[in-house]
């Protein structure tokens, strides 16, 4: 197996696990938030469900400059908005590996502000990094707010409180 064909198959288990996540977004709370500091609840969401598919992006090119600034999502109204953005990411993700390839993974990347280099990376630890690893930890934020609001969290890499996959069936 490849090594995109390896990263596809983690992305798409992980990208499922992340719609259940979402799909459980209420949408009466998405200007929510547990804390001053912390994210509204559908900025969190729509976060995670665009996220993916731009940080993606980057890894067709050389660099990025976060000083050129970029387009932030609004603030969803509805949580329809944020499926369709996560399944639209999704797709974006899938076509930028597979245009990436293995050969790709081990080009240079570079992400800059205002032309100055912050850091370099090959574009293969931008994919497990910022791509992946990103997303995995703003779920697990988002599977705490959903907590704090009392709706059932999903199964994610195992049961949870409200859901166990694992559990004789009757």
């Amino acid at each position: 197996m490849s090594k995109i064909a390896g990263i596809l198959h983690e992305y798409e288990a992980e990208s499922a696990t992340t719609r259940k996540v979402l799909e459980r977004v209420p949408q009466d709370k998405l200007t929510w938030k547990p804390h001053p500091k912390s994210m509204s609840l559908g900025y969190l969401a729509m976060h995670i469900a665009t996220a993916q598919g731009a940080c993606a992006a980057w890894t067709l090119k050389d660099s990025f400059d976060f000083g050129a600034g970029g387009d932030r999502p609004g603030d969803p109204t509805t949580t329809a908005e944020i499926l369709a953005a996560h399944d639209k990411s999704v797709a974006q993700v899938k076509e930028v590996l597979t245009t990436l390839g293995d050969d790709g993974l081990g080009q240079a990347w570079e992400a800059k502000m205002g032309g100055q280099t912050l850091m370099k990376m090959p574009k293969g630890a931008v994919v497990r990094n910022i791509v992946l690893n990103h997303i995995y930890h703003h779920r697990g934020q988002l599977s705490v707010y959903l907590r704090l609001l009392d709706v059932p969290v999903p199964s994610i890499y195992g049961p949870s409180a409200d859901e166990n996959p694992f559990a004789a069936r009757t």
